[in-house]
């Protein structure tokens, strides 16, 4: 099995032979004892949270107590991490060191079937468990909210190249791409300051996990953080969702959770898209060996249990009291009318609480000139999004009727942010994703995009103990396009769901047997490890990152573009100060570029929704807002638009609305002539 060498201060590109200790699953139930269905907390609709409802010490306590209980009935030894709503660590336990080895799939010989991106690094250093398992807690608390609550089993169903995974000629999950989000190298997303919990959201070490074992917790019907369990080694996905299976880190996620789970109505799966149910968790009490309420107390736990484990730029070893939600302490605060009068908006704050981005001008007019965005252009597409979002029927939210729950990005042509604002209860994912959309939706759209891609050092896959060339997907997409001067010229204006047409696997989404996007791996090399032109331009930093988490490099700089691997494995010391893909790509819809009078001037993303929400959301509030302004500002010519491409034959997309969207009038077609 392949194994990832380390050096001090250096990534080594060395591979060597080593045994990856998977531990054992346990089966389902005939456990020693029940606890009977978790005591359901009341259903909350995004107005529970108050400043009492929090994770305190003693929660997380039992948590880890409740999963040590569980483990130790199992048989196995688990990493367990608990974080709150927005992301601080406020605890790591780990009762014994795991190897980890991340793979979608395994041949014959236990070692990862696909060759490429992050498929089949195996690591048998200490904190590379701690990190995924905190991964998967941050991912259980991020895609959760009192409307909704999803697990990392619900990831693993709406990453996949088809939905559900395994179906025939099925499009992509809805959430493609969201996995390579809230990455450790994002501009956005706050970093451990070392002391204690502060404002968020913070990033995510391994960005979001599709591997079972992630779920949210919740306090009187509001959700107040996550916890991730690593126990089997295997930092994964299911490819098979037709069966139910005994997952040893989901079944001791359930223990971990006990009096912390979400209200039954709000599970994921009570949710539909597209007629299919989302997956919530293959586990339940029944599975269980030990009575989590009967659990020995977090202080009975000794040496020979486990230990606290401080994991570098995340937990210093010291349990910690959660922040509340919607407070300034959290990083997210109601606007007040500051900004947004009338549209119960939030916003972002930093530790002293300052807003962090409050509506600003373009930085970019050396590029467009006068026609750059002015404070005001962006508070009104803001707005006008915002009003947009309170007045559409949510997706994936219960109860039916409710409104859209998202965050709204603007950026300028160079990825500068201009402004970010969310309505109430989004969950907390969208936030860094709707500005990867927003900076993507502009990167494409721009003039100069084959220079910038051209200039980015090569992407090192370390499991293949090879590179990948940034600078061979231009030429890819032009020939794919038929048009030589594709990424050149700016002449065609591409939408995040444009742009991720052309980053799926199959061409068009979801029919097999086609030819892959420009911006994809083909079939066969393809993976949620694996996508292409989206990871390759990230995976570097994550790499270096990871080796900061375990002593063996500096940590990442806060742009996930540029840095470099070298021939011999060492870090190169990245040149590229841009923001154009600060915080990564996002490749499924939301997000449509800005334009003032059929010049480029910047891009607005959403996200939070269901991704035809996130489309109208972006399309129809700047429409709004240009008309509201009457200066120029607003969506992209009709002629320019990328659905006016036919890429072999086949016409792209550029936006998808709802047909009858809204809860306040029967209105259809909202976003037609548009």
């Amino acid at each position: 099995m392949k194994t990832l060498a380390c050096s001090k201060g250096l990534l080594r590109s060395a591979l060597l032979s080593a045994t990856l200790v998977i531990g054992a699953c346990g089966g389902g139930g005939g456990g020693s004892g029940s606890a009977g269905a978790d005591p359901t907390p009341t259903a909350c609709s995004g107005n529970c949270a108050d400043t009492s409802t929090l994770l305190t010490v003693a929660d997380v306590q039992t948590v880890i107590a409740q999963a040590v209980a569980e483990a130790k009935a199992q048989n196995v030894q688990a990493t367990i991490a608990v974080v709150d709503r927005v992301g601080n660590v406020l605890g790591i336990y780990q009762m014994a060191r795991q190897n980890v080895l991340i793979a979608t799939r395994l041949d014959a010989n236990g070692d990862a079937l696909i060759d490429g991106g992050l498929e089949g690094i195996a690591l048998d250093v200490d904190g590379v468990d701690a990190a995924a398992a905190v991964a998967k807690a941050v991912t259980g608390a991020y895609l959760s909210s009192e409307g909704n609550a999803f697990t990392t089993r619900t990831a693993n169903q709406i990453v996949q190249e088809n939905f559900n995974p395994g179906e025939r000629d099925q499009p992509s999950g809805p959430l493609f791409g969201v996995q390579f989000s809230q990455l450790p190298c994002s501009d956005f997303s706050r970093r451990y300051d070392g002391v204690g919990v502060d404002a968020g959201p913070k990033r995510s070490p391994l960005g979001l996990s599709a591997d079972p074992g992630g779920v949210p917790l919740y306090k009187g019907g509001t959700p107040v953080g996550g916890v991730g369990i690593i126990a089997d080694g295997r930092y994964g996905i299911d490819t098979v969702i037709s069966d139910i299976d005994a997952d040893i880190d989901e079944i001791i996620s359930v223990a971990a959770s006990f009096g912390y789970g979400a209200p039954v109505d709000r599970r994921g799966d009570r949710i539909t898209v597209d007629g299919k149910t989302f997956r919530f968790s293959d586990a339940g009490e029944d599975a269980l060996r030990s009575n989590p309420s009967a659990a020995p107390a977090f202080g009975s736990l000794t040496p020979a249990d486990g230990q606290l484990f401080p994991l570098a730029g995340y937990f210093d070893g010291v349990i910690l009291q959660g922040t509340s939600f919607g407070t300034a302490e959290s990083g997210i605060r109601p606007d007040g009318g500051a900004n947004y009068p009338g549209r119960d908006a939030f916003v972002f704050v930093d530790e002293n609480d300052q807003p962090r981005y409050a509506p600003q001008a373009g930085t970019d007019s050396a590029i467009v000139g006068a026609a750059a965005l002015t404070s005001a252009e962006v508070r009104t597409i803001i707005d006008e999004a915002l009003g947009i979002a309170n007045r559409a029927r949510a997706q994936i939210r219960r109860p039916l009727g409710s409104s859209a729950r998202v965050t709204i990005s603007v950026v300028d042509t160079t990825g500068e942010i201009l402004g970010m604002a969310r309505t109430r209860d989004a969950p907390v994912f969208g936030a860094d994703v709707s500005l990867q959309k927003a900076r993507t939706a502009t990167l494409f759209s721009n003039a100069g995009t084959d220079a910038y891609l051209t200039a980015l050092p090569d992407a090192f896959y370390p499991g293949a103990n090879r590179f990948s060339s940034i600078a061979a997907y231009v030429p890819a997409a032009q020939s794919f396009i038929g048009d030589a001067n594709a990424l050149v010229t700016g002449a065609v204006a591409f939408s995040d769901r444009a742009g991720g047409n052309l980053s799926r696997p199959f061409y068009p989404d979801g029919i097999g047997d086609r030819q892959h996007g420009p911006f994809s791996k083909a079939q066969g090399e393809w993976s949620v490890f694996s996508t292409g032109l989206q990871l390759d331009l990230a995976i570097n930093a994550v790499l270096q990152h990871v080796f900061f988490l375990i002593g063996q490099a500096p940590d990442v700089p806060q742009n996930c573009t540029g840095v470099g691997i070298l021939p011999g494995g060492g870090i190169a010391a990245s040149s590229v100060t841009e923001l154009k893909t600060a915080n990564g790509l996002q490749i499924f819809p939301g997000s449509v570029p800005i334009y003032r009078d059929g010049v480029l001037v910047g891009g607005i993303g959403v996200s939070g929704d269901g991704v035809d929400q996130d489309d109208m959301i972006a399309f129809l509030g700047l429409h709004n807002a240009g008309v509201a302004l009457g200066t120029g500002v607003g969506n992209a010519p009709p002629a320019i638009r990328a659905d006016q491409l036919t890429p072999q034959g086949i016409r792209l997309r550029y936006i998808q609305c709802p047909q009858a969207p809204f809860n306040d009038s029967d209105e259809t077609n909202v976003c037609e002539g548009k």
